[in-house]
């Protein structure tokens, strides 16, 4: 199961209708909380999460709307008794902050830090990359490696069936028949996870071919100016981000307050994403992954 669960979208300052930034990225058995802002345990709680969905905590950033969060979820997954070691991501320059959420948090967890001060790979498929920010922020990208797909015209001619199709794609061959006998390329699903930002490279590279792009859009473009002074990107930007990086589905969140609506700031990104299909989303919306692209692993989309 694959599916983005959106928690909060508001940014600095919460509205009625938007609770601080949250994250849930369900990726087959594990549970990722993106940037856990205050109230996240209650949005857990109308969104259907339990404590023990989550098996890594992934911070772009130490300002308080994306970890202030943190003590309280947990201190709930304490009350539930989570069993598994849960893994927490963050920028090494932000130990201390994280570091004393952590410690009025109630004890219980099998919470292991996992701080990162450069780019790449820092768990199995999760790398990070810088961002420009007024701190020292990171964006993360979540990957699956490229295989194959088999085909049930060709194992039926092979003759391959039952507990012999397992073994051939343990073994890559059975019999004389190989694995890519029977099936064909499949590419890799990804995510990503861009948060608090100017442009910049490192925006780009975690968005590139990214099935699912989660970008903030914090300001109108009518207010580049404030998204300037401050580092963030405007709607606008977002969806030339998603456009420029060839991503398939782009999911807007992280508004300022001074937009009750963002229909607007949808339809810009909109105009600037190219092939992508575009979403402002809304707190305790559900975003499933795309079917996988057709055609062969390296053919462009």
């Amino acid at each position: 199961m694959r599916e983005l669960v959106v928690l909060g979208t508001a940014s600095q300052v919460p509205t009625r209708t938007r609770n601080h930034n949250g994250y849930l990225l369900r990726w087959d058995g594990e549970g990722l909380l993106f940037d856990p802002g205050e109230g996240t345990q209650r949005q857990m709680i109308h969104a259907g999460v339990a404590g023990t969905d989550v098996t890594r905590i992934c911070l772009t950033h130490v300002h308080g709307d994306h970890c202030y969060g943190l003590p309280g979820v947990l201190s709930r997954m304490a009350l539930d008794r989570v069993e598994h070691p849960v893994h927490l991501h963050y920028p090494a320059s932000g130990d201390l902050m994280v570091r004393a959420l952590v410690a009025i948090s109630s004890p219980g967890v099998d919470l292991r830090l996992v701080p990162h001060d450069s780019p790449g790979e820092i768990a199995p498929g999760l790398e990070v990359q810088p961002l420009k920010h007024r701190i020292e922020t990171y964006g993360y990208r979540l990957s699956e490696p490229d295989g194959r797909s088999l085909v049930p015209e060709r194992l039926a001619a092979a003759g391959i069936a039952g507990p012999d199709v397992g073994r051939l794609q343990r073994e890559g061959q059975l019999g004389g028949v190989r694995l890519e006998d029977v099936s064909v390329p499949r590419r890799g699903q990804s995510f990503a996870f861009v948060m608090d930002t100017a442009q910049c490279e490192g925006a780009e590279q975690l968005a590139e071919g990214a099935d699912l792009l989660v970008a903030e859009s914090t300001f109108s473009d009518d207010d580049g100016a404030l998204a300037e002074q401050y580092r963030h990107l405007t709607a606008g930007q977002a969806g030339e981000l998603a456009g420029k990086s060839r991503a398939r589905n782009l999911v807007l969140t992280h508004f300022s307050s001074r937009y009750p609506e963002v229909t607007e700031l949808e339809a810009q990104a909109r105009r600037k994403a190219g092939s992508a299909v575009v979403r402002a989303a809304q707190d305790l919306d559900r975003f499933g992954f795309p079917k996988r692209r057709a055609g062969s692993v390296g053919v462009s989309p």
